[in-house]
C-alpha cells in the first residue's frame, strides 16, 4: 500500500508531478528532497508537504519519484544503495528519465526493485499532462493506486516499454514545440496590427480548442483541417504556404531527432 511518496529532485516536471500527488492524497504524506534545499523548501510551503534529504526519502517512502535528469541518476542513486538495500518493507521506484531503461534503473539502484518508468510533460501542472507508463515487478494493484495518485496530473496510458522513448519524442518534446508555434502565431497576429496580450491568447486558445475538438471527436486531423478550408478561402491559401514551407516535414523531423538523441542518451 502507497502511504508515503518522496521526490527525489524538485525541479520543473518534479515539482509538476509533486503538485499533482498533492491533489490526490494528503500533503502531509509528501516529502521533497533536492539538491538546492531553498527549491524544495518553496515547494512544500506552497504544497504543504514535508522536506527531508535524500537518504531519508530512500528509507521511508513507499513510492519514490526519481525527479533528476538522465545524466544524474547514477550519481544520485549511488549513495542510496545500500539504504535502499536494508529496507525490510516493499518500496516502488519511479523514474522519469528520458532514454534510461528500467533494467538500466534498477542496475544503478542496486537491486531489481519494483519500478514504474513514467514519461510525462509539462502540461501536467496544470491537470492536462499526457503521462505514458510502464512497469517491471508492480503489483496490479499497486498499479491502480500509482495512477489514482497521478490521475489529478492528466490522461495516463500504459505502454511497452519498447514504446516509451518514442512517446515521449510526441507529448514529452512536444509542448516545446507547440509553444514555438504559439508564439509564432503570436507574433504573425502582431504583425497584423493585433496587440501582443491579445494575439498570444487568441493563439494559445485556439490551440486548446483545436486539441480538445480532436481528442472527443475522434476524426482524422486531416479532416478537421479541410473542414477549416473554404474553397477560394484565407485558410487554404496558409496552408499552401506553410505545405511549400515544409512544415509537416519539419514536424516529423523534430520528432525523429528528438528519438535520436534520446536513444543517445540512453546508452550512457
Amino acid at each position: 500500500m502507497i502511504r508515503t511518496i518522496g521526490f527525489l529532485g524538485c525541479g520543473n516536471m518534479g515539482g509538476a508531478i509533486a503538485r499533482a500527488v498533492c491533489k490526490a492524497t494528503d500533503p502531509q504524506n509528501v516529502y521533497l528532497a533536492n539538491r538546492t534545499a531553498a527549491k524544495a523548501e518553496a515547494l512544500a510551503e506552497e504544497l504543504g508537504c514535508k522536506t527531508t534529504v535524500n537518504d531519508e526519502v530512500a528509507g521511508r517512502c513507499d513510492l519514490i519519484f526519481l525527479a533528476v535528469k538522465p545524466q544524474m541518476m547514477e550519481a544520485l542513486l549511488a549513495p542510496l544503495k545500500f539504504t535502499l538495500n536494508e529496507r525490510p518493507g516493499r518500496f516502488i521506484l519511479c523514474s522519469m528519465a528520458a532514454g534510461l531503461s528500467i533494467p538500466r534503473i534498477q542496475e544503478m539502484a542496486g537491486e531489481d526493485y519494483p519500478v514504474i518508468r513514467i514519461m510525462p510533460n509539462t502540461p501536467a501542472s496544470v491537470g492536462e499532462g499526457m503521462i505514458q507508463y510502464c512497469s517491471s515487478h508492480v503489483t496490479a494493484e499497486e498499479e491502480a493506486e500509482f495512477c489514482k495518485l497521478m490521475a489529478p496530473a492528466g490522461r495516463l496510458d500504459p505502454v511497452p516499454e519498447a514504446l516509451i522513448d518514442a512517446a515521449s519524442c510526441v507529448s514529452g518534446c512536444g509542448p516545446a514545440w507547440v509553444y514555438q508555434f504559439i508564439e509564432a502565431l503570436a507574433d504573425g497576429g502582431v504583425a497584423c496590427g493585433l496587440p501582443r496580450a491579445k494575439a498570444q491568447e487568441y493563439a494559445a486558445q485556439m490551440v486548446l480548442g483545436s486539441a480538445k475538438l480532436v481528442l472527443e471527436s475522434g476524426k482524422h486531423p486531416g479532416e478537421l483541417k479541410d473542414a477549416v478550408c473554404s474553397p477560394g478561402g484565407s485558410t487554404i491559401q496558409g496552408v499552401r504556404v506553410l505545405e511549400e514551407r515544409g512544415f509537416r516535414g519539419a514536424v516529423t523531423d523534430a520528432v525523429l531527432a528528438a528519438y535520436d538523441k534520446t536513444k543517445e542518451m540512453g546508452k550512457g
